[in-house]
């Protein structure tokens, strides 16, 4: 049965309007005229699977994770590995998909084929699903042969992508719930615990301390403007994802991020660690130089980074050497300039860069082991000072009420 959208009017010439299911516009007259309801307009609506469908697109909940694109190039690889027909793999893929987005985006890829268009064009199509990188370096393996061994290249890649986000995630969850959970700890005692002391202080009508008034007042404003607290903080991230969005608060925020302490320099290393894994793999798979490095300031996610690569870009315009133009954006180590140096004079520049994405992985996979040890000692200071000052303010009257009662 599919759903119906209808117009019509009923017995005392009312406009009137609804949805309904049906086998077909002829079954949904026929149940108009039985209900006295003469039918203007019949059309098909969206079931309401479709349309939660829709809303989900519209909110980015469907668009296909790095997971699903490993799993699609890891089919592609196999299929042309094996020599089975492009067209016919890419059906079979799409039947297996469970990502919706994919599975539409595969059969938008196998539509373009069958009118005559290369696999890379058909690619294109859905930039939100098959990034520029992905697409560029199919066209490279397409035009040049080795379509598989671009899947294989992308595979990869692909894989050491989610394996450092998951490493990152990993090593943040345990101090993302320890902060979590001291505020939580915190509202609580504002919203519950100190009301009931400044009860207790009240009857005594004791002069409390400056620490215990500025505890109290604070209290009494979250219990009175809990609501605004929320709405401001609310507001407060509504205007920073709009501010991230804008290209110059994008560009801001990025490079905040990497001079925050602790986090900010593994950040750095796994940016750079993509960066160079990038520029290898479109270097590698015969990716025009000036090409590699757009695609490369695309696939960094860092707009900051991003622009320095671009100036490496303008620099490799201009005819400077590229471990020259990476000097000048002052990002790079000294042991990886050299390294790219060795790289131009060797014709090995892919390797150089291998050595430096694995170089600076390396340095996070360190840094991401020890970060709880880092971010600990900041965590206990914060909880000692919150405890003192909460200790200062709750006991210091108390002390001073005992001894009144004693005397």
């Amino acid at each position: 049965m599919s759903a119906f959208q209808w117009r019509g009017r009923n017995a005392r010439g009312q406009l009137v309007d609804g949805r309904v299911e049906a086998d077909s516009s002829d079954a949904v007259a026929q149940q108009l005229m039985r209900l006295d309801i003469t039918p203007i307009e019949i059309e098909s609506a969206p079931s309401l699977a479709e349309e939660g469908n829709g809303l989900r697109r519209q909110l980015g909940l469907d668009r296909p994770g790095i997971n699903d694109l490993i799993l699609f190039t890891r089919q592609m690889f196999t299929l042309t590995k094996a020599g089975v027909p492009i067209i016919h793999g890419l059906r079979n893929v799409s039947q297996s998909t469970r990502n919706p987005q994919l599975r539409r985006a595969i059969d938008d890829v196998v539509d373009a084929l069958e009118s005559g268009r290369d696999l890379a064009s058909g690619l294109a199509q859905n930039p939100g699903v098959f990034p520029a990188m992905f697409v560029s370096i199919v066209r490279v393996g397409e035009s040049s042969g080795n379509l598989e061994q671009a899947f294989a290249q992308l595979t990869d890649y692909l894989e050491l992508e989610r394996d450092f986000r998951a490493r990152l995630k990993q090593a943040l969850r345990y101090p993302a719930m320890v902060i979590v959970a001291m505020f939580i700890a915190v509202a609580i005692l504002m919203t519950f615990v100190i009301p009931a002391f400044a009860e207790f202080f009240a009857r005594f009508d004791a002069e409390l301390p400056l620490p215990t008034k500025l505890i109290i007042a604070a209290s009494n404003f979250t219990a009175e403007w809990w609501w605004l607290i929320l709405l401001a903080i609310g507001v407060a991230l509504l205007g920073f994802r709009s501010w991230i969005r804008t290209e110059s608060g994008r560009y801001r925020w990025d490079r905040m991020k990497l001079r925050l302490p602790v986090v900010g320099k593994i950040l750095f290393q796994g940016t750079m660690a993509r960066f160079a894994r990038t520029f290898a793999m479109t270097y590698r798979s015969g990716v025009p130089l000036i090409q590699g490095l757009t695609l490369t300031a695309r696939a960094v996610e860092n707009e900051y980074i991003g622009q320095a690569v671009n100036d490496m870009r303008t620099g490799i315009e201009r005819g400077e050497a590229l471990s020259r133009t990476a000097a000048a954006t002052g990002l790079f180590s000294p042991l990886v300039l050299q390294m790219l140096g060795i790289g131009e004079e060797t014709g090995d520049v892919d390797a150089m860069l291998t050595e430096t994405a694995e170089y600076y992985e390396r340095e996070v996979d360190y840094d991401l082991r020890n970060l709880s040890a880092y971010i600990e000692p900041i965590l206990l200071v914060f909880l000692a000072v919150l405890v003192l000052v909460l200790a200062l303010g709750v006991f210091l009257p108390m002390w001073d009420v005992g001894r009144a009662a004693l005397g």
